[in-house]
């Protein structure tokens, strides 16, 4: 396994990230099972493990604190806050209230001192994000955080969050963690390119773009839109749409292309995310043993010019086969008020 430097903070990782939204209850909820996974990506060198309190309401940070009891030094540790824990008010965004709150318990949850990635999963645009800065450099200042990054953050309020720790002298952004695959370059074109310019790590998730680069969705075989992950969306999936039709149109040349080179089509998948310059790490969130040794058998892969040359020909540099932020699209889209002015002032004379 390789590693690299997360951003500019020192802090070495592997190159691949385990991810471990998946140990939790409706996924995998056997924890012994769930800490066998870990440790197996451990022993095979993988030393950054990403959760978030939110992964089922606390359920896999628990399990991530089991698996790291006596190894906790080796290990960097990344968890998130942001989404509502239970009933009740002020029980999630990014206010210095709920933070600070958030923090000691995912501490205890994850059985640990500090946390070495601490990340803003998701904009608040409800609060300042001085006032989210604000906290979290007290919690770096208490020993309690190492470092803090944001996920899920457009180009835009990255910028404007370097220019608010800049003026009021706070600490910054370390690193970002977007969504990136071989069918959603969308983040190339801006966002990638930002996070290098102000020194920041990359951690990117779904690089199997939602079970598309998985291989099980194949073009002219039926979708079962009742089961699994496409009865939560079946927008998603629904071959019949022509976003998704174009996904699968890719992935049957994606196929082609594994088979050429001699690995399998997640194996390409992964590969792709991390021989970008900007990427630091792709998160890989396995839900079984087989799942995860047969991603770190590609650990090793190299897609030389003329693999990554054939990837462009199938998806060009920044272009998005679908939309990656379907689960997460910006208020200023969802809420008409903000694309609308006042009926009494909408025309131009």
């Amino acid at each position: 396994m390789r590693y690299r430097t997360l951003g500019r903070t020192g802090i070495e990782v592997s190159a691949h990230c385990l991810g471990t939204m998946m140990f939790q209850d409706g996924s995998n909820s056997d924890h012994d099972d769930c800490v066998r996974i870990i440790h197996a990506a451990l022993d095979q060198g993988i030393n950054f493990v990403d959760t978030a309190d939110m992964y089922g309401q606390g359920e896999s940070e628990e399990i991530v604190g089991k698996a790291l009891r006596g190894r906790r030094d080796d290990v960097v540790l990344a968890t998130k806050v942001h989404f509502r824990m239970g009933e009740g008010r002020n029980r999630g965004g990014n206010s210095r209230r709920w933070i600070l709150k958030a923090v000691e318990d995912s501490l205890r949850r994850l059985n640990t001192d500090w946390i070495d990635l601490y990340q803003v999963h998701f904009p608040d645009h409800s609060t300042d994000i001085e006032e989210t800065l604000s906290v979290l450099s007290d919690l770096v200042r208490e020993g309690k955080v190492r470092a803090f990054g944001c996920s899920n953050f457009p180009a835009e309020e990255i910028a404007e969050a370097h220019h608010v720790s800049e003026r009021r002298g706070l600490g910054r952004f370390r690193s970002a963690q977007p969504p990136y695959s071989i069918l959603a370059r969308g983040i190339e074109a801006s966002l990638l390119p930002v996070c290098e310019r102000y020194g920041m790590g990359v951690l990117v998730w779904s690089p199997l773009a939602f079970g598309f680069l998985t291989g099980k969705h194949r073009k002219d075989q039926p979708i079962d839109l009742a089961a699994g992950r496409a009865a939560l969306r079946p927008a998603f999936f629904d071959p019949a749409i022509a976003e998704n039709a174009a996904k699968l149109d890719a992935v049957e040349q994606l196929i082609e292309l594994a088979a050429s080179i001699g690995c399998t089509l997640p194996q390409l998948a992964v590969a792709f995310t991390v021989a970008h310059p900007a990427v630091t790490s792709a998160i890989i969130g396995p839900r079984t043993m087989p799942q995860l040794e047969d991603l770190l058998k590609g650990a090793a892969l190299t897609l030389d010019d003329a693999t990554l040359d054939r990837i462009d020909e199938i998806v060009p540099p920044g272009v998005n086969r679908y939309n990656p932020w379907t689960y997460f699209p910006p208020r200023s889209l969802t809420d008409t008020a903000l694309r609308r002015r006042p009926l009494t002032e909408r025309a131009a004379a």
